[in-house]
């Protein structure tokens, strides 16, 4: 499966008072579209959509552990040092919307998102998720298989934001474990590379190792 991403940067900060007089920030808009093609040449369509928010709420969101990276992460593994937000909801719209929420967390990273909005920063959110893509009539339909890492990961720059996921994200396939809930990077393409005398140059260099031993 690829790892797929996708820009927005249609959300705003809300603050929410809590008993001790204290204020809470969050993240508020569209995480997400479906049933359009949007920026990158992908469509959504509604039941692939619904199916991967559904198992993100029940999996993620409900065991308030559904959270989001600072920048972009270049895998779909999340790195709780780097998580600055967690997910607290996500609604699809009639309109084809994801509209989401997310509590800006008491992290390192957490108080850099903060301090950047409180400065009039105009941050924007990403979604991360697995899954397969299939052509049809010019557009990239994502496939039955898909499945959300995280709703929203922070970031900055649209333009190289989506740069990077081209470069970089979308050109490695992955395999989730359901099992251990672990992505495994494959090596299907690095094999591609390499001649048949290269692997059994590297077996025999594995086999003179191993003869050392003894």
């Amino acid at each position: 499966m690829k790892l797929i991403s996708e820009m927005s940067q249609d959300i705003e900060v809300l603050s929410e008072a809590t008993e001790d007089g204290k204020s809470t920030k969050y993240i508020h808009g569209v995480f997400m579209e479906y049933n359009t093609k949007n920026r990158n040449g992908r469509m959504y369509k509604e039941d692939v959509m619904r199916s991967a928010v559904n198992k993100y709420l029940t999996e993620k969101v409900s065991r308030n552990c559904a959270y989001g990276e600072l920048n972009h992460p270049s895998g779909p593994q999340i790195d709780l040092e780097r998580a600055c937000i967690l997910i607290n909801s996500l609604d699809m719209q009639p309109n084809g919307k994801v509209i989401g929420k997310a509590r800006i967390t008491e992290t390192p990273t957490g108080h850099i998102v903060r301090g950047l909005l409180e400065s009039g920063a105009n941050l924007g959110v990403s979604s991360r998720g697995l899954g397969s893509l299939k052509e049809v009539d010019g557009i990239n339909e994502v496939q039955n298989d898909f499945r959300l890492v995280t709703a929203a990961d922070v970031v900055a720059d649209p333009s190289a934001h989506n740069a990077y996921v081209q470069g970089v994200m979308e050109n490695v396939d992955w395999l989730y474990n359901e099992t251990t809930g672990e992505y495994v990077e494959t090596v299907k393409q690095e094999l591609k590379k390499k001649s048949v005398q290269e692997i059994e140059e590297a077996k025999l260099f594995l086999f003179s190792k191993f003869l050392k031993t003894l």
